[in-house]
């Protein structure tokens, strides 16, 4: 996912001035190629987060479009007021982009587990989340960043995650993308690496016949048509590498919390459980064991 981050990053570079990269002293063997053909518009901030922060809302402030880069919690939790203040606040287009969401550095422990990153982002209003389950909805995400100016946060995979569409999607905020057809009832729903998560699980018998749909996109405003796309089913099983307090699947109930209670009944949350935090292993480690239904 962070390849092709780049590689969208630069392609839109060549052609638009606007586009400038920050960095929080992390992203080596990644950003490189962006630095060296666009030296005047890198910056590395050093380890420095809240500084990037400023240093981004300030050239956005200035008609600039913004992407800071770290990984993990560095780049959210660190510097939570200058995205609220000075981003989020003043509708700036200051992309927010981690690598490593959620548990792919797991083998760090707790303070490299991005679990609670859905939590600080959707709560801000004007915040977009791409959260996109593979390469090619990447590159979908960073082409809609760049057509709609704003705060956003992109939280991509750490590396080596599986492709499941053949080309790039057209995606939308809140609109589900539907990656695997199967049963006409049953829905596993997922965003980011849950995508990666899902698509294993239709390997197993008890959710072979299941209908996959990736969220690659959602914020606020997406609430609004979520009752619409939960009617047709009779189950959806929310998937994320996130914990369930204030992640996505959470974000899907109260999207229908004032609908009618057959809705509600509908949805069921597959998130990482709470001992996650307290553990440090390798993604595929921690995501089996602790992933659960709640």
């Amino acid at each position: 996912m962070r390849n092709a981050f780049i590689d969208e990053l630069i392609k839109a570079a060549r052609v638009r001035e606007d586009i400038v990269l920050i960095i929080g002293d992390l992203g080596y063997s990644v950003i490189e190629p962006f630095a060296d053909e666009f030296p005047d518009r890198f910056f590395n901030a050093g380890i420095a987060e809240q500084n990037m922060m400023g240093m981004a809302a300030g050239m956005a402030s200035e008609g600039m479009h913004v992407f800071t880069y770290s990984i993990g919690n560095f780049p959210t939790w660190r510097c939570a007021e200058q995205i609220r203040n000075d981003v989020d606040y003043h509708n700036l287009s200051v992309t927010n982009v981690v690598v490593g969401g959620g548990v792919a550095y797991g083998s760090l422990g707790y303070s490299h587990h991005a679990i609670q990153d859905y939590a600080l982002m959707r709560s801000l209003p004007n915040m977009l989340i791409a959260a996109p389950g593979d390469p090619m909805e990447t590159r979908a995400c960073m082409h809609y960043l760049l057509e709609h100016a704003g705060p956003s946060y992109l939280r991509l995979g750490k590396a080596g995650e599986a492709n499941y569409h053949l080309s790039q999607p057209e995606i939308s905020p809140g609109r589900w993308l539907k990656v695997r057809k199967g049963s006409d009832k049953h829905v596993l729903l997922s965003t980011g690496f849950g995508l990666q998560i899902a698509m294993k699980l239709i390997h197993t018998d008890e959710y072979s016949d299941r209908t996959v749909y990736s969220m690659p996109l959602w914020s606020m405003e997406a609430k609004s048509i979520q009752a619409s796309q939960i009617q047709p089913y009779k189950e959806i099983i929310t998937i994320e590498d996130h914990l369930q307090d204030c992640g996505f699947g959470s974000w899907l109930l109260e999207s229908i919390v004032n609908s009618n209670d057959d809705l509600m009944q509908k949805i069921k949350l597959m998130a990482l459980g709470q001992d996650v935090c307290s553990t440090f292993a390798d993604q595929q480690s921690l995501v089996k064991a602790f992933n659960r239904f709640t």
